[in-house]
């Protein structure tokens, strides 16, 4: 997922309540407001292509904000907006392609949004952010489970936080249907 950073506020003072589950102390005082770094982080994809091989891709204008309570987790919240003309794939005529009327109509949708509903701690450094995905203009319910892959202070003083995700979405949930029949049966995208 990627690398959320905040300026350093010694005026934020992380809360607790009678109710919140037990973390790790380090981990409550990170409470806080961050912005995703787009120069560190990244959201990308994985498709099967042609039934033999799989193309990976990337958009590259990212923006985000996360606040993260670490006292209790499950009061955290995350806003993802994807520029979706920001697609590459390592070629030209591909992302030209996913940006037409074919995928992404990037014209008359020109981002991907989620914002979440729902935090959930699972134990050690795993974590799940339920919420919504809209694409194309459809909204639906996705799930992302998370690692945290730790915490440090850049040189400028700033705290960053570190998230690994993943999940697998069924693109058509979303409007996303077109293909190509092969001569082999299969089709061109998965």
């Amino acid at each position: 997922m990627g690398l959320f950073g905040r300026k350093n506020d010694t005026t934020a003072t992380p809360t607790a309540t009678a109710t919140a589950p037990v973390v790790d102390p380090q981990l409550a005082a990170l409470t806080g407001d961050y912005t995703i770094d787009p120069a560190h982080s990244t959201i990308g994809f994985v498709a099967r292509h042609a039934m033999v091989t799989n193309v990976k891709g990337s958009f590259l204008d990212v923006a985000g904000t996360l606040h993260l309570d670490g006292a209790d987790p499950s009061r955290s919240t995350a806003s993802i907006d994807v520029r979706m003309d920001s697609i590459d794939t390592g070629s030209a005529d591909r992302d030209g392609h996913l940006k037409s009327a074919d995928f992404f109509k990037t014209e008359e949708f020109p981002e991907m949004t989620f914002r979440s509903t729902k935090a959930e701690f699972l134990g050690g450094d795993d974590y799940r952010v339920t919420g919504d995905l809209t694409i194309l203009g459809t909204t639906k319910p996705l799930s992302i489970d998370l690692e945290f892959n730790g915490s440090a202070k850049d040189p400028f003083g700033n705290e960053r936080v570190g998230f690994e995700g993943k999940a697998e979405i069924l693109r058509s949930a979303w409007g996303l249907t077109w293909n190509a029949a092969l001569e082999t049966g299969g089709g061109l995208v998965s």
